[in-house]
């Protein structure tokens, strides 16, 4: 792949592109979150990139920002990838949803949300995924207890 793609990125958004870097042919461009949906409807509309292949989160403590967002985007029309990243701040982790582009993001999103706490304004039904309702905290986080004890789930009859 060229540097096309991240050219583009740049030209289109060049305020709220942080940095770009390609290594091994693997594209990635670090945007601010709160252009995140538009850079997604570029890559969509602009690009051609059809398929949200993966959304998720990692927790970098102590760093700040403390989170990132990273989405995986394919176009099967040319075979190209690009990695979006975002960084996000523990004390604001709400960032728009992507499921109105994508509505496969829903679940995905559902999992950050679930296992992160990072929230995606205009989610159409944010709510834990893997966890139990009742589940305090979220478990990927640095900073969860490893040993810490959970209510217990009543039991259904």
């Amino acid at each position: 792949m060229n540097s096309y793609l991240l050219d583009a990125l740049r030209a289109k958004f060049p305020d709220d592109l942080l940095e770009t870097h390609a290594f091994r042919g693997d594209e990635t461009a670090v945007i601010r979150k709160e252009a995140l949906l538009k850079a997604a409807a570029f890559l969509r509309d602009g690009l051609g990139f059809d398929f949200l292949m993966d959304l998720t989160a990692a927790d970098y403590l102590p760093r700040d920002p403390r989170f990132e967002l990273v989405c995986h985007f394919y176009s099967s029309a040319h075979n190209y990838r690009l990695r979006l990243k975002c960084p996000v701040y523990a004390d604001d982790a709400v960032v728009a949803s992507l499921t109105q582009l994508w509505p496969g993001a829903n679940w995905f999103e559902r999992e950050v949300y679930d296992m992160f706490g990072i929230k995606f304004d205009g989610h159409p039904d944010l709510r834990r995924i893997l966890m139990y309702d009742g589940f305090e905290g979220h478990p990927l986080r640095k900073d969860y207890p490893l040993k810490k004890r959970q209510p217990r789930i009543p039991h259904r009859d």
